[in-house]
């Protein structure tokens, strides 16, 4: 680690930075320590700031760490396997579609609070009946994701930051203040279970754009060498593991989900809100221990409730 010193006017603002190798790149970090320092706070405050700055390598570390490691042969020939014996491909008419629709907003809405219930997502979307003891922000989210899974089945647009923030635009422009707008300086995003420790740390909000690009590089490298539903589950859980907005991450990460299966010409598939606890532990498995299987097996279990819900038959193979 060393001091950088910048001279603006009659100030001299002081960093402390640090580069580090992450795979074959080298990345570097700085934190502002303040403006004409004395020797003496300048040794105090550098001190802080270096545990500060190793605490947010680690994060950057363990967020972008799966992204470094190649699936093997065997791996992909399991996970083919697994989807073979699993999945049946399968594709929605417009009324399921509409169907979908109403499952997907209820369920995805519920596991971040929404108290809606599935009843009233069907009559609001079917005939505009607003439930008059739920609140404007419920109702606006439900409009939002309807829009936004629109959105994905027409959009030619390639996964990129603008898509991601577009999506977070669309479901929140109606509830939220910062709706389409990646975290700020000093936005810090951390979860901590019942007991108080601390599960998931976001990124920090220097690196979000960073890991965003590198979550869309991987992408960009991969997509016709690993399964869609790899594509898939990796983008999405990736996405959750950066955290880019204040609010709105499992939503919008669980759109960008669809938007992969989608694009591969794969049915989109619900999270179910009962499920949501399994769904937080396949998120933690990645996280923790590079293991995508869980989630693999969560989706293809949740394509299997999810042909039930449609009623849609069993192709004859």
């Amino acid at each position: 680690m060393f001091i950088e010193i910048k001279e603006v006017g009659k100030r001299k603002k002081y960093y402390l930075v640090h580069s580090f190798r992450q795979n074959a790149k080298v990345k570097k970090i700085r934190k502002f320590l303040g403006n004409n320092l004395k020797k003496e706070e300048l040794k105090k405050k550098r001190k802080i700031a270096e545990k500060q700055l190793l605490q947010r390598i680690n994060v950057i570390k363990k967020i972008n760490d799966p992204l470094l490691e190649e699936f093997s042969k065997k791996q992909i020939k399991e996970i083919n396997l697994l989807i073979k014996n699993k999945f049946d491909i399968f594709h929605l008419s417009e009324n399921q579609w509409q169907e979908f629709s109403e499952v997907f907003t209820y369920n995805t809405n519920a596991i971040e609070g929404s108290t809606l219930e599935k009843h009233e997502v069907e009559e609001l979307f079917e005939d505009n009946i607003w439930p008059q003891d739920k609140s404007k922000e419920d109702i606006a989210e439900a409009y939002g994701v309807k829009e936004a899974i629109e959105y994905i089945r027409k959009t030619k647009d390639v996964i990129s930051i603008e898509l991601i923030t577009k999506l977070h635009k669309i479901v929140f422009k109606n509830s939220k203040s910062f709706a389409g707008k990646l975290r700020k300086k000093g936005e810090r995003v951390v979860i901590v279970n019942s007991f108080g420790e601390v599960v998931h740390e976001g990124a920090p909000p220097e690196k979000i754009k960073e890991m965003l690009n590198e979550l869309v590089e991987w992408y960009e490298k991969h997509h016709k060498k690993y399964p869609p539903i790899v594509l898939a589950a990796v983008v999405h859980n990736q996405f959750e593991n950066i955290h880019p907005f204040c609010d709105g991450n499992g939503r919008v990460g669980r759109l960008l989900l669809n938007y992969v299966l989608l694009k591969h010409k794969l049915p989109p598939v619900n999270i179910d809100f009962e499920k949501r606890k399994v769904y937080y532990k396949t998120l933690q498995e990645y996280e923790n221990n590079h293991n995508i299987r869980p989630t693999i097996e969560l989706i293809l279990e949740e394509y299997k409730i999810l042909r039930k819900t449609l009623k849609i038959g069993r192709t004859q193979k």
